[in-house]
C-alpha cells in the first residue's frame, strides 16, 4: 500500500465529549430540552446538518423550522468546543508514525466541518503527520459519496488499488465500498462490531496494531 485514508471521529480520536457538549449547549441556548449522550453519538457520522436535524427532532423540534437557527448556533458553539477533551485512541499515534516511516502517505477524510477537522487533528497529532486533512466543505459531497476519497487520492498521488480506507461506522463502510477501496472497520469507535458487520464490513480490527497486517 502507498496510502491510507482515515476517518476522524471514532477512528483517530475519541471526540465524543466535544460533540455531546456542543449539541447540549446548542439545545440549551435554543430553549429546548437536552438529549442523552447515547442519542447524540448515534446521530454522528453524516455531517453537522444531519446531526442537528436528528438532535432537534429528539429534543421535540421535528418540524424543521428551526434547523437553520440550530445550524448557526451549533456552528458558533462547536467552533469554540471542537477540541474539548478530544484524545487519540490507544496505539493510534504509534501506528501512524510506523506507517509514515514505511513511506505510506496518510490522510484524514471527515464529515466534520473542514476548519474544525483541521483543528481537531492538529490538537491530537500536531502538524506534519498527515499529508492531507479534509473535512466537509462546499463542492465535495459528504461521505458516503466517494468524491471525497477521489479528491484525497489525487492529493496523495495514489490509485485506489494502493490505498486503504479506515473508519468506524456504517457511513465509512459504505464510503470505502463506493470508492472501490479496501476498507478496514475499527471496533473501538462509535459503532459496535455487530453494527459494522451488519453494514457489510469485510475486515474489522479491535486494536490499532492490527492495521499493520493489511498494509
Amino acid at each position: 500500500m502507498r496510502a491510507c485514508i482515515f476517518d476522524l471521529d471514532g477512528t483517530l480520536g475519541d471526540t465524543r465529549a466535544s460533540l455531546v457538549r456542543s449539541v447540549g449547549l446548542t439545545l440549551k441556548e435554543m430553549g429546548l430540552p437536552g438529549i442523552t449522550k447515547e442519542q447524540c453519538i448515534s446521530f454522528v457520522g453524516n455531517g453537522a446538518r444531519c446531526l442537528m436535524e436528528k438532535a432537534l427532532k429528539a429534543a421535540g423540534e421535528g418540524s424543521g423550522k428551526r434547523l437553520e437557527e440550530g445550524m448557526e448556533v451549533y456552528g458558533r458553539i462547536f467552533e469554540q468546543n471542537c477540541t474539548y477533551q478530544v484524545v487519540p485512541y490507544d496505539g493510534i499515534e504509534g501506528i501512524l508514525k510506523e506507517l509514515k516511516s514505511r513511506g505510506i502517505k496518510l490522510a484524514v477524510l471527515s464529515n466534520k466541518p473542514h476548519r474544525q477537522t483541521i483543528k481537531v487533528v492538529q490538537a491530537m497529532y500536531g502538524k506534519g503527520l498527515f499529508e492531507h486533512i479534509q473535512g466537509q466543505k462546499e463542492g465535495i459531497p459528504r461521505k458516503p459519496d466517494p468524491a471525497g476519497i477521489v479528491y484525497a487520492l489525487e492529493k496523495l498521488g495514489a490509485d485506489k488499488e494502493e490505498c486503504l480506507y479506515v473508519g468506524d461506522s456504517e457511513v465509512d463502510v459504505a464510503t470505502g465500498r463506493n470508492a472501490g477501496l479496501k476498507t478496514i472497520g475499527v471496533s473501538w469507535g462509535f459503532r459496535t462490531k455487530e453494527e459494522l458487520k451488519a453494514a457489510g464490513a469485510e475486515y474489522i480490527i479491535d486494536k490499532a496494531e492490527e492495521l499493520i497486517t493489511y498494509v
